[in-house]
């Protein structure tokens, strides 16, 4: 039983978000008494977020829920140098038109579970290169890298990990972390922010900031991470055999997001549930104790649906419920299912099997896989197994609504369409 009196961390505990906290009775003294304050920092790496991220987006979601004001701080600086943790190998250099363009892309998103207005627990977006990009670098190294030890720096996991790997660790990349904890500091000046969230891998990384707040005058601040998740069977969140599982729905519609989650494995429904709804926990047991049965697969299909209904919308998510339903119960054609356009007059000319499946739809990676495929029996045209992998997909093949519906196994699927 959760011991905690804010009803914020209460709510962590009880959904499982809960891995570290820097010091657990004076953060939920400080819940249960004020408004408090707390941010997440989000590096635009890409143009958009992946489900691996929704964990953090949903402990934002929770804290304004619970009353308080959440602050999803956007890379803009330190997305200039990369975060290292637990990389194999520096990130790529990105200019700063890229890091603008993925920062417009990447904030679409979090309107769908924050509230960004007026009032004491209104959600703020804010840059972190208001502050970075205009830094004097002798006064910051003066004035901040006085106050961190090397000796401690390199005995972070993150650090240690590249160095016993022998992999090379840049000086750029060993300033992120000088970066981040200054973000902290001066989020608790500007905005009074007591408290910074992340992943388990960010542990080092926040304790920083809160060691550089006490030597820089701040109040007291916190540190709350969550688990880094996996799957049951160990693969990680947020991927998927066709690449990674984006939030934005123009790299990811919202049938093909819709499908990851109804594809959760039996081991995870339960936790997922939790973690990434919003239902009740009393209708989240009733659920899990349904999913004993014969029932899992309904359960996973709610799952699906209200995971995507908190991204996407209501009727986004149902449009992809009941396409997957006619799809696959009913053995019929959605308009729903993830469409590709080709030009009539191509499909007068033919389009080979092998370049449908793997160059025009991507349901599979390569012509190759495409014949391994055929040989298994795993790819389909209209319901009908291919069996010819030189046979030609023509116009006599569109159905009444116009539309050609390849397969890869019974749950892949996307339709032609004539233009």
């Amino acid at each position: 039983m959760s011991t905690f009196r804010s009803d914020f961390l209460h709510t962590l505990h009880e959904r499982g978000f809960i891995h570290q906290v820097s010091d657990e009775a004076g953060l939920d003294a400080l819940f249960a008494k004020e408004t408090v304050t707390a941010y997440i920092g989000f590096d635009p790496t890409a143009p958009s977020l992946h489900a691996g991220g929704l964990i953090q987006i949903m402990m934002l979601h929770w804290l304004q829920k619970t009353g308080h004001r959440p602050i999803s701080l956007m890379g803009g600086g330190t997305g200039m140098v990369g975060d290292p943790s637990f990389k194999d190998e520096a990130r790529q250099l990105m200019t700063v038109d890229t890091i603008e363009a993925n920062i417009a892309s990447i904030k679409r998103v979090f309107s769908n579970y924050l509230a960004y207005e007026e009032g004491p627990n209104g959600a703020l977006m804010i840059n972190n290169a208001e502050w970075l990009r205009s830094l004097n670098y002798l006064e910051f190294l003066r004035d901040v890298g006085r106050h961190f030890s090397v000796n401690r720096m390199l005995s972070f996991d993150s650090v240690k990990t590249r160095l016993e790997r022998e992999q090379s660790l840049s000086f750029l990349e060993f300033n992120y972390m000088i970066l981040q904890a200054y973000d902290f500091v001066e989020l608790a000046k500007r905005y009074d922010c007591r408290l910074q969230m992340g992943g388990s891998d960010q542990w080092g990384n926040i304790v920083n900031g809160i060691d550089l707040g006490h030597r820089m005058g701040t109040p007291q601040l916190y540190a709350l991470t969550s688990p880094l998740l996996t799957t049951a069977s160990g693969a990680k969140m947020g991927k998927s055999v066709n690449g990674a599982v984006w939030l934005n729905a123009d790299m990811l519609g919202p049938y093909a997001f819709w499908q990851y989650w109804r594809n959760t494995e039996d081991a995870d429904v339960g936790r997922f549930l939790k973690l990434y709804t919003t239902l009740p926990m009393d209708e989240i047991a009733r659920l899990v104790n349904e999913a004993q049965g014969s029932g899992i697969n309904e359960v996973k299909k709610i799952l699906a649906t209200e995971v995507t209904a908190m991204l996407h919308g209501r009727a986004a998510a149902e449009a992809a419920a009941e396409a997957a339903r006619k799809t696959f119960e009913e053995g019929g054609v959605s308009a729903d299912l993830p469409t590709v356009e080709v030009a009539a007059a191509e499909l007068e000319a033919g389009i080979g099997v092998l370049a449908a499946f793997a160059e025009r739809t991507g349901l599979v990676a390569s012509n190759g896989e495409a014949r391994r495929q055929i040989k298994g029996g795993g790819l389909k045209v209209n319901d009908a197994s291919v069996t010819d992998e030189k046979a030609l997909l023509t116009a006599r093949d569109l159905n009444a609504d116009g539309v050609i519906k390849l397969s890869l196994g019974k749950k892949k699927h996307v339709l032609l369409r004539a233009v």
